[in-house]
């Protein structure tokens, strides 16, 4: 009996057989995302993708009948999966860059403003006049009228 177990044979078939579905496979996969997407960096990192995905799938579950829309499906998946990713990142990264909508009486980042201009260290003039200052929102070179 071999040392590598029984099936040895059967993975090394399995294994000659995707290098054969990747090398008739690939440039018809990445020629039909770039039709699909217009970009094709984005076209080749997914049929990458859904080559991946087939190494790690096919070995166990054996080679689909039509290896081809197998790949095309997964590599749309991909796609799919990609852009809710980045339009779930770009709404969290337009959230973050908003006003805050707090509850009534939460504290914002002008009431921690005027108790930082009222710290202690500072003289009693100087606090008055860094508070107002905020308050109002004008710069150090402002002048009155």
């Amino acid at each position: 009996m071999d040392s590598q177990g029984p099936g040895r044979g059967a993975v090394a078939a399995t294994h000659a057989a995707i290098v054969r579905v990747v090398r008739e496979e690939t440039g018809r996969l990445t020629g039909a995302l770039v039709r699909a997407l217009g970009n094709f960096d984005d076209a080749e990192d997914l049929v990458q993708d859904a080559l991946l995905a087939a190494l790690q799938h096919w070995p166990s579950e054996g080679i689909p009948d039509r290896p081809g829309a197998w790949l095309l499906t997964a590599a749309r998946r991909k796609a799919i999966d990609r852009w809710r990713r980045e339009s779930r990142y770009q709404e969290l990264l337009a959230r973050a860059f908003v006003e805050p909508d707090g509850p009534p009486g939460e504290p914002d980042d002008r009431l921690r403003l005027i108790f930082t201009c009222c710290h202690p260290a500072l003289a009693p003039e100087g606090q008055l006049a860094l508070t107002l200052r905020a308050g109002r929102g004008s710069s150090a070179r402002s002048t009155s009228a």
